[in-house]
């Protein structure tokens, strides 16, 4: 099993398979390196060397008690790129990865590291209601979450992606129980303690300013019918803030449209690394 170690002495799991220009995927709360199975294999045939980790607390990673916050987190992922020499990357990241992808490029993408960026169902700029961002999602919807996590994470982790994360609660869905059950097995590997935390990481951090700094080519991807990260406080926003952005809406689209929808996501990633 490959991992890296921190300067603080967490144990941070990755995969890295193939050869060639290198794309890292950053998982969304609370699964894993897992989550990117499909496209790692799609982009992995494509004659990409693909790469992607469990976050600190998540998946095979060390079950940190502390330090869950995306200032660490984006440090561990600049670990990670020192650790394996990366060079002209495509760091691509799904919901609370993509603000992990927006605060690591903002940081620490410079110097050839870094030569483009996906934010798909992501974070950015910042989801909580606020006087500053009145289209964010009340606090009360956050600490609902972690309510639901101390309360009962296993079935929590049943009724999320049985639910809205997948778009299954909407008429007429093609419920997979598959994807259920694997997003159950990949939050439950993880700690809860670090997924406590992460809540709040991926709901209050304020990722404006790192948006503004980008300084590659931005594609950002959302889901109109996403249900978790709604897209008029998200991408809707982002694309404002970023250079050198390109904004994909994906009319009827939920959440987990890596998984519910590879065969619409993929070829457009590939087009846009491609071009």
């Amino acid at each position: 099993m490959s991992t890296f170690t921190t300067a603080d002495g967490t144990e941070i799991f990755y995969k890295d398979w193939g050869k060639g220009q290198p794309i890292v995927f950053h998982h969304g709360w609370p699964l894993s390196a897992d989550d990117w199975d499909n496209q790692m294999l799609f982009f992995l045939e494509k004659g990409y060397r693909v790469i992607a980790h469990d976050r600190r607390g998540h998946g095979r990673s060390s079950q940190t008690a502390t330090c869950n916050e995306m200032d660490t987190y984006a440090a561990d992922v600049a670990g990670l790129v020192a650790h394996l020499d990366l060079k002209n990357a495509i760091h691509i990241g799904h919901s609370t990865g993509g603000g992990e992808v927006a605060r690591y490029v903002a940081r620490h993408g410079g110097g050839g590291r870094v030569a483009k960026a996906v934010l798909i169902g992501a974070v950015p700029p910042i989801m909580v209601k606020s006087d500053s961002n009145p289209g964010g999602l009340p606090i009360e919807v956050f600490d609902g979450f972690r309510a639901a996590l101390v309360a009962n994470r296993a079935e929590f982790y049943r009724d999320v992606p049985a639910g809205p994360f997948y778009g299954f609660n909407r008429d007429g869905a093609k419920v997979s129980q598959g994807a259920v059950d694997n997003w159950w097995r990949q939050g439950m590997m993880g700690g809860a303690k670090a997924h406590y935390d992460c809540i709040k990481a991926f709901s209050e951090t304020d990722f404006t300013d790192d948006l503004k700094k980008l300084d590659v080519p931005v594609l950002i991807m959302h889901g109109d019918d996403d249900q978790i990260v709604p897209i008029a406080d998200s991408a809707l926003l982002a694309a404002k803030l970023v250079k050198y952005g390109t904004l994909k809406v994906y009319k009827g689209l939920p959440h987990g449209m890596c998984t519910t929808h590879p065969e619409i996501i993929n070829p457009d990633l590939l087009a846009f690394i491609r071009s």
